[in-house]
This record gives structure tokens, C-alpha cells and sequence, in this order.
């Protein structure tokens, strides 16, 4: 079958990212362990022994990157809605995480004890029409931040990714009112064209 237009440039686009080769090389599962590397390196989210709780994990390059940092000693819960194949270190739920019986189950898995940072790369199927994603995004947004309520520990993190347009503003004063600094990262490895960013929260203050 004749690729099309925009297959055959996203292919060309793949094959000179450099992102890409870096990641082919060292073993990722893809490009985006870069991005958590970079805001790793500014933010020091990830610490050896931390409980961590990957949220829109698939294909699992973010638990790759949390499961080499936190170490042995430490616990990487993974959820998505696509199956991912099995990582060392790495506990993997398969749900879509807007349903409450997949949240529940992610709660059973995670247990009475804290966690120290949890992680969303989750993103909603882009349509173009920013009236229509903002508000998507929002929710996951929402969503990742009541888990982070519910299970982080005093002083924990989130990572979570959003993009710039309607409603950011109101995003960040919400953070704001659960943690003490809250800060927005555009890593290297996120496209130009792209408007997603990532907000980085820390010193969780629970109410």
C-alpha cells in the first residue's frame, strides 16, 4: 500500500530526530525518556527508593527512566490504557485511568503506604481545535493532580503534562494551592511546533 502524505513525513521526521537515534541507542522505548531526563537533570524529581506513579506510561520509556533512578530499593507503578511489554522494576496496570474501577484498581495495587512522585505523560487524542483539546487536557490534568491528593506523601511531586492555551492559568493556581513550587519546563526534546509543556510541583502540602 502507497504511504501518504503525512506518513511519509512523519517517517522523514523520525529518521532525523536526533532524539530518536539517542534513544534507539541507549534502549528506550522511545523518544520521550528525554524529555523526563532533561526535567530530571533541572529538577531532581527522582531519588534511589522513591515510590513512583507513572500515569499515560505506554510505551514505557518514563518507567525505563524511573525504574534505573529510583533503583531496586525503590517501586514504579505504570498504568495506560495500550498494553505495554514488561519492564524490570516496573508494576504494570492496563486500564484507562478516567474509569473508577481502573483507579481503584491502581489504588489496591499501590497500597496504604505513600508515594513520592507521580508522573503523567497522558495526553488526549489531539484534534486540532483548541476549544475542544483544552478542555481534554484539563480533565487529565485534574485527574493526575486528585491521585497525587490521594496518594502522595508530605513533600512528594508531580509531573504532569499540559499545554499552553485556554485555562493554563488556571491549572497553575491550582497546583500552586497544593504545592509549594510549581514550575513549567519545555524540554529539548519537545517538538518546536508542540505546545505541550510540562509542569513540575514540589513539596506537597496536603490539606
Amino acid at each position: 500500500m502507497a504511504r501518504t502524505k503525512s506518513s511519509r513525513r512523519w517517517l522523514d521526521r523520525q529518521a532525523s530526530d536526533p532524539f530518536v537515534k539517542l534513544a534507539q541507542q541507549a534502549g528506550y522505548r522511545s523518544r520521550a525518556a528525554y524529555k523526563l531526563l532533561e526535567i530530571q537533570e533541572r529538577d531532581r524529581m527522582l531519588a534511589p527508593g522513591m515510590r513512583v506513579v507513572d500515569l499515560g506510561a505506554a510505551p514505557g520509556s518514563w518507567s525505563q527512566v524511573a525504574a534505573q533512578l529510583v533503583g531496586k530499593r525503590g517501586q514504579v507503578f505504570a498504568l495506560d490504557l495500550l498494553a505495554m511489554d514488561p519492564l524490570p522494576g516496573v508494576a504494570i496496570l492496563t486500564g484507562d485511568f478516567r474509569e473508577p474501577e481502573v483507579l481503584a484498581a491502581l489504588r489496591e495495587c499501590l497500597g496504604e503506604a505513600p508515594v513520592d512522585l507521580v508522573l503523567s505523560d497522558m495526553s488526549p487524542n489531539i484534534s486540532g481545535t483548541p476549544e475542544v483539546d483544552q478542555p481534554r487536557t484539563a480533565y487529565l490534568v485534574e485527574l493526575a493532580l486528585e491521585l497525587a491528593q490521594a496518594t502522595l506523601k508530605p513533600g512528594g511531586g508531580l509531573v504532569v503534562k499540559t499545554f499552553q492555551g485556554v485555562g493554563f492559568d488556571q491549572m497553575l493556581r491550582g497546583l500552586r494551592a497544593d504545592f509549594a513550587v510549581v514550575a513549567n519546563r519545555k524540554p529539548k526534546a519537545s517538538r518546536p511546533e508542540s505546545r505541550e509543556l510540562y509542569l513540575v510541583a514540589k513539596g506537597f502540602r496536603p490539606r
